[in-house]
Protein backbone atom coordinates (compact mmCIF):
# COMPACT_ATOMS: atom_id res chain seq x y z
CA UNK A 1 0.00 0.00 0.00
CA UNK A 2 1.18 3.65 -0.35
CA UNK A 3 1.82 5.63 2.45
CA UNK A 4 1.30 9.27 2.63
CA UNK A 5 3.85 11.50 3.35
CA UNK A 6 1.87 13.44 6.60
CA UNK A 7 0.59 10.88 9.36
CA UNK A 8 1.20 7.35 8.66
CA UNK A 9 -1.33 6.63 11.52
CA UNK A 10 -4.14 8.96 9.80
CA UNK A 11 -7.20 7.40 8.33
CA UNK A 12 -6.37 9.03 5.05
CA UNK A 13 -2.36 7.36 4.92
CA UNK A 14 -3.73 4.91 2.36
CA UNK A 15 -5.84 5.72 -0.56
CA UNK A 16 -7.71 2.51 -1.44
CA UNK A 17 -10.35 3.81 -4.82
CA UNK A 18 -11.23 6.77 -6.56
CA UNK A 19 -14.83 6.16 -6.78
CA UNK A 20 -16.68 8.13 -10.14
CA UNK A 21 -20.21 8.42 -10.72
CA UNK A 22 -21.46 8.28 -13.99
CA UNK A 23 -25.37 7.97 -15.72
CA UNK A 24 -24.37 4.93 -18.18
CA UNK A 25 -21.94 2.60 -17.40
CA UNK A 26 -22.33 0.68 -20.25
CA UNK A 27 -20.53 3.36 -22.39
CA UNK A 28 -18.03 4.30 -19.39
CA UNK A 29 -16.28 0.71 -19.74
CA UNK A 30 -16.67 0.57 -23.39
CA UNK A 31 -14.63 3.70 -23.24
CA UNK A 32 -12.23 2.73 -20.38
CA UNK A 33 -11.67 -0.72 -22.30
CA UNK A 34 -11.06 1.42 -25.33
CA UNK A 35 -7.48 3.18 -23.75
CA UNK A 36 -6.53 0.24 -22.14
CA UNK A 37 -8.06 0.01 -18.85
CA UNK A 38 -9.74 -2.68 -18.12
CA UNK A 39 -10.83 -5.50 -17.37
CA UNK A 40 -13.56 -4.33 -15.05
CA UNK A 41 -15.39 -6.69 -12.12
CA UNK A 42 -18.54 -7.00 -10.55
CA UNK A 43 -18.36 -5.24 -7.19
CA UNK A 44 -19.02 -7.58 -4.07
CA UNK A 45 -23.44 -7.63 -3.86
CA UNK A 46 -24.16 -4.99 -1.20
CA UNK A 47 -26.52 -7.43 0.89
CA UNK A 48 -23.66 -8.39 2.72
CA UNK A 49 -24.32 -5.31 4.99
CA UNK A 50 -26.12 -5.97 8.25
CA UNK A 51 -25.61 -2.74 9.60
CA UNK A 52 -26.65 -0.13 7.51
CA UNK A 53 -27.07 3.78 8.01
CA UNK A 54 -27.76 4.88 4.43
CA UNK A 55 -30.53 7.72 3.39
CA UNK A 56 -32.52 5.14 1.44
CA UNK A 57 -31.92 1.48 1.40
CA UNK A 58 -33.57 0.79 -1.74
CA UNK A 59 -30.72 3.53 -3.18
CA UNK A 60 -28.15 1.85 -1.69
CA UNK A 61 -29.01 -1.90 -2.71
CA UNK A 62 -29.55 -0.69 -6.33
CA UNK A 63 -25.96 1.37 -7.27
CA UNK A 64 -24.50 -0.48 -9.93
CA UNK A 65 -20.55 -0.88 -9.31
CA UNK A 66 -17.76 -1.86 -11.23
CA UNK A 67 -14.41 -2.03 -10.63
CA UNK A 68 -10.99 -2.00 -11.92
CA UNK A 69 -7.67 -2.37 -9.89
CA UNK A 70 -4.69 0.06 -11.66
CA UNK A 71 -1.64 -0.83 -9.66
CA UNK A 72 -2.30 -0.44 -5.92
CA UNK A 73 -5.59 1.90 -6.87
CA UNK A 74 -8.83 0.62 -7.17
CA UNK A 75 -11.07 2.78 -9.64
CA UNK A 76 -14.95 2.21 -9.02
CA UNK A 77 -17.44 3.05 -11.64
CA UNK A 78 -21.23 3.54 -9.98
CA UNK A 79 -24.24 4.14 -11.20
CA UNK A 80 -27.33 4.53 -9.63
CA UNK A 81 -30.36 2.84 -9.99
CA UNK A 82 -34.03 2.82 -8.30
CA UNK A 83 -34.28 5.31 -5.01
CA UNK A 84 -32.83 7.93 -3.48
CA UNK A 85 -28.71 7.57 -3.04
CA UNK A 86 -26.22 10.86 -2.43
CA UNK A 87 -24.78 9.62 -5.57
CA UNK A 88 -28.00 10.11 -7.29
CA UNK A 89 -27.80 13.46 -5.81
CA UNK A 90 -24.61 14.30 -6.95
CA UNK A 91 -25.01 13.15 -10.51
CA UNK A 92 -28.52 15.76 -11.08
CA UNK A 93 -26.47 18.62 -9.18
CA UNK A 94 -23.32 18.27 -10.54
CA UNK A 95 -23.31 15.95 -13.28
CA UNK A 96 -20.58 12.97 -13.85
CA UNK A 97 -17.68 13.21 -11.86
CA UNK A 98 -15.28 12.02 -8.67
CA UNK A 99 -17.89 11.62 -5.96
CA UNK A 100 -15.05 10.39 -3.15
CA UNK A 101 -12.02 8.98 -2.18
CA UNK A 102 -11.52 5.52 -0.33
CA UNK A 103 -8.67 5.41 1.91
CA UNK A 104 -8.35 1.67 4.14
CA UNK A 105 -7.97 1.46 7.85
CA UNK A 106 -7.48 -1.47 9.75
CA UNK A 107 -10.43 -0.52 11.89
CA UNK A 108 -13.37 1.53 10.95
CA UNK A 109 -15.01 1.99 14.15
CA UNK A 110 -11.24 3.22 15.54
CA UNK A 111 -11.24 5.64 12.81
CA UNK A 112 -14.87 6.61 12.35
CA UNK A 113 -14.27 7.55 16.68
CA UNK A 114 -11.26 9.49 15.67
CA UNK A 115 -12.43 11.35 12.92
CA UNK A 116 -15.30 12.13 15.02
CA UNK A 117 -13.80 13.49 17.90
CA UNK A 118 -12.18 15.66 14.78
CA UNK A 119 -15.08 17.21 14.26
CA UNK A 120 -15.94 15.32 11.12
CA UNK A 121 -19.72 13.90 10.56
CA UNK A 122 -20.73 10.86 9.40
CA UNK A 123 -22.64 10.90 6.15
CA UNK A 124 -23.64 7.41 6.14
CA UNK A 125 -22.13 3.46 7.19
CA UNK A 126 -22.10 -0.15 7.06
CA UNK A 127 -20.88 -2.42 8.90
CA UNK A 128 -20.34 -6.53 7.32
CA UNK A 129 -21.25 -9.21 9.96
CA UNK A 130 -17.15 -9.45 10.69
CA UNK A 131 -16.89 -5.80 11.89
CA UNK A 132 -15.58 -5.19 8.15
CA UNK A 133 -17.53 -2.08 6.19
CA UNK A 134 -17.51 1.87 5.60
CA UNK A 135 -18.50 5.09 6.87
CA UNK A 136 -18.95 8.41 4.31
CA UNK A 137 -17.89 11.66 5.87
CA UNK A 138 -19.31 14.83 5.22
CA UNK A 139 -15.91 16.75 4.10
CA UNK A 140 -17.66 17.97 0.46
CA UNK A 141 -17.35 21.29 1.24
CA UNK A 142 -13.69 21.71 2.46
CA UNK A 143 -12.06 19.11 0.88
CA UNK A 144 -14.01 19.52 -2.54
CA UNK A 145 -14.84 15.62 -2.60
CA UNK A 146 -16.29 12.98 -0.26
CA UNK A 147 -13.90 11.18 1.78
CA UNK A 148 -14.26 7.67 2.81
CA UNK A 149 -12.82 4.80 5.29
CA UNK A 150 -13.33 1.35 5.00
CA UNK A 151 -12.53 -1.94 6.48
CA UNK A 152 -11.42 -4.59 3.90
CA UNK A 153 -13.47 -8.06 4.63
CA UNK A 154 -11.13 -10.35 6.14
CA UNK A 155 -9.08 -7.55 7.83
CA UNK A 156 -8.47 -7.02 11.84
CA UNK A 157 -11.55 -8.00 13.71
CA UNK A 158 -13.49 -5.39 15.09
CA UNK A 159 -14.10 -5.50 19.01
CA UNK A 160 -17.49 -6.84 19.99
CA UNK A 161 -19.70 -3.52 20.86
Amino acid sequence: MIKSAGNPKSSFSSLHHIAIVLRNMDEAIKFYTSIGIGPFEDYPPLKEYIELDVPDKVGFHNLKIKVVQIGPIQIQLIQPGEGKSPYKDFLEEKGEGVYHLGFVVDDVDDSEAELKKMGLKVLSSGRREDGSGFSYLDTAEKAGVVLLVRQSPGGKRNKTK
